[in-house]
């Protein structure tokens, strides 16, 4: 054999599967001499032992991180330039790995294989009129090899090549998924290995028809997230169509084993009725890797009809400001604090020139002393672009510095209400609130009620508009040289809990993000890397603490 190859088996809480699998597939390894890892995403190490006995490399998480996760680091200890992966709940049929190994052989061209699956449902599992697909993921494309779009984890075989060029798997993706995100960032077609066939089994217990429509109404509700985060879900009343079908179905043809459609289908319903919003907020909404405690989790995007009812809630609000006169005697108090110098930095784009002079215009238009100065992207990063900015115009001298984004609406009379509501409350960060209708990933900083007027919390983002009073440019001045900065807020959180600075989410003068949901014009899976690496050997707060409000403050 030529080619080196390592089989990665990611594992969870399921002995008794994984030694059925180990038992077919370590005899096969040894005889061609490939490696065996076995990566436990378990809570405890409970897989170590049957690894042991089967002479596998071992690896453990310290908490369940997913499949992809566990993946990932198999590819990190394997040695082979062929990785071959499975899953834990398969038994490797005679000849299987010696017919990918001919394959990888016989088509160098190739990168990715995909060996057959079939489904083994033990015990009496429920009855198929024989006109729906297993309950169970299955690849049975014939007897002949061909081409095939997708290869599924439980049997595929991946060039090390191939992870090299497009990067590892995404590990914030859990379940329905997982490897064809990868697969599609490769724009390649798997070769499909008839020989190299694999049995999916069920133990009795999961065969039976509760457990498998259980496991498809998951499943659904996960395809649907995929589908959601790539824009590509259809509409609800499509599911609707699609989930009246299968139970059309059940019942034409007295069909038990139908139900499991019927579980798929309303599991992806569901995720669509808690989705709200248009595609291209549920294409931003992307799961996240415990891991990644910095990140929020949520995409925070809004559209549709729940994008519709924001709105108007906003307007009721704007109203209730107008009528109830709190704007007015905003405006009077904030004639009160003395006119302060602020320098303000932005990246503006092209494409948003007509908000980033609005913006430009309601910021000039203050009692204040404002700089603006601003540059276009150009090669560089969001915050490598600040930098420059800040060494042509050192903020020495001023009392604030802004830094904002250029797809924002802020509201009339906006930086004298921010900075007159920052000073009375002590603030050293602040962030004006999120409307309701603004894409926000941080609930803290959405605008959470009408009679708020400004929150004490311990986090303020990395954008859309940041505030920094001159008592933290000595510690946070200049940006590191991040190009998104994601990560950076919790780590400015950490040196605010340090040096006892307060933070604080201004809801009296709300601004609308409305153009970007956060990614859509950058690579996420870049953001998240850099922000990873900054954070490994620095202080932050995790999310959970990011999203507490310590005080809120109704009267100024």
């Amino acid at each position: 054999m030529s080619i080196t190859t390592s089989i990665v088996i990611p594992t969870r809480d399921r002995p008794r599967y994984l030694d059925e699998t180990l038992s077919s597939i370590a005899p096969q390894a040894r005889a061609h001499g490939c490696e065996v890892i076995v990566v436990d995403d378990s809570s405890d190490q409970s897989a170590r032992a049957t690894a042991t006995r089967f002479g596998a490399r071992y690896a453990h998480h310290e908490y369940p991180r997913g499949a992809n996760a566990a993946r990932n680091t198999g590819l990190g200890l394997a040695s082979g330039e062929l990785i071959v992966f499975t899953d834990d709940d398969v038994t490797a049929c005679h000849g299987w790995l010696q017919a990918l190994l001919d394959a990888a052989e016989g088509h160098p061209d190739v990168e990715v294989f995909a060996g057959a699956i079939r489904a083994q449902l033990e015990g009496r599992p429920p009855r198929s009129c024989g006109r729906e697909a297993p309950a169970i993921t299955t690849l049975d494309l014939g007897a002949q090899d061909r081409p095939t779009r997708f290869a599924w984890s439980a049997n595929m075989a991946v060039r090390r090549s191939a992870l090299r060029r497009v990067g590892e798997f995404d590990s914030s993706l859990r379940g329905q998924g997982e490897e064809q995100e990868w697969q599609e960032r490769l724009q390649a077609d798997a070769l499909y290995v008839a020989d190299a066939a694999v049995m999916h089994r069920r133990l009795p217990a999961e065969s039976r028809l509760r457990s498998l429509t259980r496991t498809a109404y998951r499943r659904g509700v996960e395809s649907r997230s995929f589908d959601a985060r790539r824009a590509q879900a259809p509409s609800i009343a499509r599911e609707i169509w699609t989930l009246l079908g299968c139970a059309g179905h059940v019942v034409r043809y007295r069909c038990p084993n139908g139900l499991t459609m019927v579980a798929h289908s309303g599991g992806r319903l569901w995720r669509a009725l808690r989705e709200g919003g248009s595609p291209a907020a549920r294409a931003a909404a992307a799961r996240t890797d415990p891991a990644d405690d910095f990140l929020s989790g949520e995409s925070g995007t809004v559209g549709g009809l729940d994008g519709i009812r924001r709105e108007i809630a906003d307007r009721v609000d704007d109203g209730l400001d107008l009528i109830s006169g709190r704007r007015a005697r905003l405006a009077r108090a904030s004639a009160s604090l003395p006119s302060r110098r602020v320098l303000a930095i932005g990246v503006t784009r092209e494409r948003h020139r007509a908000l980033a002079e609005s913006i430009a215009a309601e910021l000039r238009g203050s009692r204040h002393a404002v700089q603006l100065a601003t540059s276009g992207p150009g090669e560089r990063g969001k915050f490598e672009n600040l930098n420059a900015l800040l060494a042509e115009h050192p903020p020495d001298g001023f009392d604030w510095l802004l830094v904002f984004d250029d797809d924002i609406e802020l509201p009339k009379g906006f930086l004298d209400g921010f900075l007159f509501l920052a000073e009375r409350f002590g603030l050293d960060l602040a962030q004006p609130a999120h409307r309701r209708a603004s894409h926000a990933a941080w609930r803290v900083t959405r605008r959470q009620s009408r009679r708020s007027v400004a929150r004490e919390t311990q986090f303020v983002e990395v954008g859309p508009l940041t505030a920094f009073a001159s008592s933290t440019f000595d510690t946070l001045l200049p940006f590191p040289p991040l190009k998104m900065g994601w990560g950076l807020d919790a780590h400015w959180a950490a040196i605010a809990r340090q040096r006892g600075w307060r933070c604080g989410v201004i809801d009296a003068v709300a601004i609308k993000h409305r153009v970007a949901p956060a990614a859509e014009s950058y690579s996420r899976a870049q953001t998240i890397a850099e922000a990873r690496a900054f954070l490994a050997q620095r202080p932050y707060l995790p999310a959970h603490e990011a999203q507490r409000t310590l005080a809120v403050h109704r009267r100024w």
